[in-house]
């Protein structure tokens, strides 16, 4: 989507509208390309695209339990059981005893799971590497520092479930509200 020209006699209120309206058209164009690219590359390897987040969560953070592994998925505890027993079933994740408490199960990336991990990784980051080619290392890196920025700010007003619009419904893993 084009975004329109600035006009200079709109209010800070209409331009940030006007910008809100053209990041929410980007993102949606970025985000929808991700997740076909991702569905593409990551189910080849007969895995989900849930799973490998899985898989990368384990990577990234080390052993958990399923309750910390469903938190950082923004999934429910049912969901995060499935996309487990799916994982664990091709030999990718294994439940041991929890170190600090044996009465809690612990998950773990297994051997195999770890290198299919590395192999989607290094796949992902070649993608990565081959739309960045044209862009200058500054711009590169303000691209990153956009986006992570973008994440984090994301991340701590929408997933803790504080809405933009005070009256409009927060949905979460229990449904909408």
């Amino acid at each position: 989507m084009q975004r329109k020209p600035k006009d200079l006699n709109q209010s800070a209120a209409e331009r940030l509208q006007a910008d809100a309206e053209a990041l929410n058209a980007a993102l949606a164009d970025l985000v929808r390309v991700y997740q076909f690219r991702d569905r593409d590359r990551i189910c080849c390897f007969d895995i989900s695209v849930t799973q490998c987040y899985a898989l990368e969560a384990l990577v990234e953070h080390g052993p958990m339990r399923s309750q910390a592994l469903a938190t950082r998925l923004l999934l429910d505890k049912s969901t995060t059981t499935r996309v487990v027993d799916a994982l664990e079933r091709k030999g990718y994740v294994e439940r041991r005893p929890d170190d600090q408490d044996a009465r809690a199960v612990s998950l773990r990336i297994t051997r195999s799971g770890r290198s299919l991990y590395d192999t989607i990784n290094r796949g992902l980051i070649a993608q990565q590497a081959e739309l960045l080619a044209d862009l200058d290392p500054a711009t590169r890196a303000s691209v990153t520092d956009v986006i992570r920025r973008l994440a984090k700010a994301a991340e701590a007003r929408f997933v803790s479930g504080v809405s933009v619009d005070a009256g409009a419904p927060v949905c979460g893993t229990a449904g909408c509200s």
